[in-house]
C-alpha cells in the first residue's frame, strides 16, 4: 500500500514538473499592506520585484524610495529588485518635457545609477505612459542613452509598453485616441532590441472608458503577441502582462457629467463582496476566458469580469505557445487564493 502511494505521488510530480516552463516571474507591487504582504508570503514564486515607488519631475529628478523590507527579503530569496519609474498620473505633457530636455534625461539617468548603488538594484522598467506619437524619437533616444549608462554598469533596462494590435488608428475615433496617445510612441522592435526585455501590458483590454468585457481574453492577448513577435520583436525579450485584478462596472453620476458608465479595479476580496452582497452567481465566459456575473441595482445592470486562477490557465498557455521570456503581473495583493497554485502547477520561475 505504502509503495502505491509512494508511486503515485512520484508520478504525479512527475506530471507537474513536466508540464512546467521555466519563466522570469516579474510582479508589480504597490506600497501598501496588502501588496507587501503578498510579496512576502509567495516570494519563492517571484523572479524580479517591481516596486511602483519612483517618480520622475519635469527636470529629470527622480524621487521615490524602496521599502527595506522589500529589498532585505529580495536579497535572502535571491529576487532581482527592478522599480518602476513613473510619470506621475501618466502626464502627457510632462513626459514630453522631460525627453525632449537632453539635461532633464542625463540628471535622470544619474540618479537611477545612484539609486541602484543605494539599494542594491538589478535595473529599472520605464513605466512612461501618455506618450504621443510625435515623441516617439525622443522616447527611443531616452531609453537609449539610459540602456548605455546601465548596462556600462552592471545593470538590467526594461520598458513597460502599452498594448498594440496593428499599426494603424483603427475602426474608430476611440482606437485613434489609443493610437495617437498610449501605442504608436512606442517602437516596439527597437526598444527591445536597445534594452534587456520589453513588458507588454497586455490587460485593459476593457476599461472604464468600454463596455464591459474581460480585462484581458486570451484570444486577444495572443494577437497582441502575435503582432509584436511579427514585428520583429524575439521571444527571449518579450514578457506577458497578466493582470490579476477584476474590473467591476457601474453607472454613476457628477456634477460635471451627469450620469455615466464607469469602471473601477478591485481585488479578489471586493469580487467575493461584491458577488455575496448582490447575491450574484458566477458564469464562464468562453469567448472572455473567464469568469463574470451580473446584477441589477436600481434598475439598471452591474457587472463584473473576474480575473482567478481559471482565467489565468489560458494566459500562461500563451507563454508556453509562443516560448515567450516570462509573465509581468499587475499587481501584488490584488490576487485570487488559486492564482498561486495555477501558476505553480504551471511554470517555474527561472
Amino acid at each position: 500500500m505504502k509503495k502505491s502511494i509512494f508511486t503515485a505521488v512520484f508520478l504525479f510530480t512527475l506530471v507537474i514538473a513536466y508540464s512546467q516552463i521555466k519563466s522570469d516571474n516579474l510582479f508589480y507591487m504597490v506600497d501598501n499592506p496588502d501588496s507587501f504582504r503578498s510579496f512576502m508570503e509567495n516570494a519563492d514564486q517571484i523572479s524580479i520585484i517591481c516596486p511602483q515607488t519612483f517618480n520622475i519631475s519635469t527636470e529629470g529628478v527622480v524621487y521615490g524610495s524602496v521599502d527595506r523590507r522589500v529589498v532585505e527579503i529580495a536579497k535572502a530569496k535571491n529576487i532581482k529588485v527592478m522599480p518602476l519609474i513613473v510619470n506621475k498620473g501618466f502626464d502627457q505633457k510632462l513626459l514630453h518635457e522631460i525627453i525632449s530636455d537632453p539635461v532633464a534625461r542625463k540628471r535622470s539617468i544619474d540618479m537611477m545609477l545612484e539609486y541602484a548603488e543605494r539599494f542594491n538594484l538589478c535595473g529599472w522598467q520605464f513605466d512612461l505612459e501618455g506618450l504621443h506619437i510625435s515623441d516617439r524619437d525622443n522616447f527611443t533616444l531616452y531609453f537609449r542613452e539610459a540602456a548605455e549608462a546601465m548596462h556600462k554598469n552592471n545593470l538590467q533596462l526594461s520598458a513597460a509598453m502599452v498594448h498594440i494590435l496593428e499599426n494603424v488608428g483603427g475602426p474608430s475615433e476611440y482606437q485613434l485616441y489609443l493610437y495617437e496617445n498610449w501605442r504608436a510612441g512606442y517602437a516596439a522592435k527597437e526598444l527591445s532590441e536597445i534594452g534587456d526585455f520589453i513588458s507588454i501590458m497586455t490587460y485593459d483590454q476593457h476599461t472604464r472608458r468600454t463596455p464591459p468585457g474581460p480585462v484581458a481574453g486570451p484570444r486577444w492577448m495572443e494577437e497582441v503577441v502575435k503582432y509584436l513577435l511579427d514585428e520583429g520583436v524575439a521571444p527571449e525579450k518579450l514578457s506577458l502582462g497578466i493582470p490579476n485584478y477584476s474590473v467591476h462596472w457601474y453607472a454613476d453620476y457628477s456634477e460635471s457629467r451627469g450620469g455615466f458608465q464607469n469602471g473601477r479595479q478591485v481585488g479578489y476580496s471586493m469580487v467575493e463582496h461584491l458577488l455575496g452582497q448582490n447575491d450574484a452567481s458566477i458564469q464562464w465566459h468562453d469567448q472572455a476566458g473567464c469568469n463574470y456575473a451580473l446584477w441589477e441595482s436600481g434598475g439598471a445592470f452591474e457587472y463584473i469580469f473576474i480575473e482567478d486562477g481559471m482565467s489565468l490557465k489560458p494566459k500562461l498557455d500563451i507563454l508556453k505557445k509562443y516560448k515567450l521570456r516570462g509573465i509581468s503581473v499587475w499587481r501584488l495583493g490584488t490576487e485570487a487564493p488559486d492564482f498561486w497554485t495555477i501558476l505553480g502547477n504551471n511554470v517555474s520561475k527561472k
